[in-house]
């Protein structure tokens, strides 16, 4: 199995933040399913558009996510490990992200670690919190 193929070796398998889903599934999101979810991912119930800038490029993003709300709390779980959005809005420290028919805007970025139990996240964020890390924010 060479290293693209192993989720071990992997740069999105962070500690703490494992990848769940192989490699070869990841490149067909990208390159297959995202293409066809990205017209309807602004208005389709479940799916969120994270907007964020590339950390060295500068270039802007716009990346489909499952978002989980509570109160003023954003949760995504991250299946796919500690991804270059991820990374990005680490880095940035905010953005942007249209969710129900809403752009909101998310600040205080962090990854709690698989296996975190928080009540406070959203109900399904904390099952995903379980096995997966979690992308949380708060809403200003």
């Amino acid at each position: 199995m060479s290293p693209s193929s192993s989720r071990d070796d992997h740069p999105n398998n962070a500690p703490g933040v494992p990848m769940l889903f192989p490699p070869w599934l990841e490149r067909l999101q990208i390159k297959r399913i995202n293409p066809v979810l990205r017209p309807l991912s602004k208005r389709m119930p479940g799916l969120a558009v994270i907007k964020h800038r590339g950390r060295t490029s500068g270039k802007e993003y716009e990346t489909i996510v499952t978002a989980y709300r509570k109160g003023n709390v954003l949760a995504i779980g991250l299946v796919h490990g500690k991804t270059n959005w991820v990374k990005n809005v680490l880095a940035a420290g905010e953005a942007y992200i249209h969710v129900a028919r809403n752009d909101l805007h998310l600040v205080n970025p962090r990854v709690l670690p698989a296996g975190t139990v928080d009540p406070t996240l959203p109900r399904m964020a904390q099952l995903c919190a379980k096995r997966s890390g979690v992308f949380v924010a708060d809403i200003r």
